[in-house]
């Protein structure tokens, strides 16, 4: 069984973010979504009711919402994932995300997949899809409304 943990904190849980959601379904058995508890912003969010609002949407679905404390990379491991599932929202998220998911590859061997609706997709640069080739990713048409981004 192939899993995907598609982690953050989910503050508010947004269309994109759902979208991202039900392309990684096409992708992988399971979807685990990973709130990540960050206790300096702990007064900025309600966990049950986020927890709950996602559940809703995926209702029925092979989705599971939890929280969770601590490396992103060790939840990814507990919770059994093959994958870190990212969502690139432009070019200029393209650096934090690639070293992001350089770094989690090289300590625990969990490639990171980037689903990108049409709309993100138009935004990344050709500058930026010769740097992701450069850097041994590789962009693959995954279905006629997104693009799939392994590194």
């Amino acid at each position: 069984m192939k899993k995907g943990l598609f982690p953050g904190s989910f503050d508010p849980f947004t269309k994109g973010h759902e979208d991202v959601v039900r392309q990684a379904l096409l992708l992988f058995d399971h979807v685990e979504i990973g709130i990540g508890i960050n206790e300096s912003k702990k007064y900025l969010f309600n966990l049950e009711k986020r927890i709950a609002h996602i559940q809703n949407l995926f209702a029925g679905e092979r989705v599971t919402v939890s929280a969770y404390n601590g490396l992103t990379i060790s939840y990814a491991k507990t919770c059994g994932a093959d994958f870190l599932i990212r969502g690139l929202r432009d070019s200029r998220d393209f650096s934090y995300e690639r070293a992001i998911a350089h770094t989690n590859d090289q300590l625990s061997g969990i490639k990171s997949v980037f689903l990108l609706t049409r709309q993100e997709y138009g935004s990344i640069n050709a500058t930026i899809v010769r740097e992701i080739f450069m850097n041994g990713g590789d962009i693959k048409p995954f279905v006629t409304k997104s693009e799939l981004l392994v590194m």
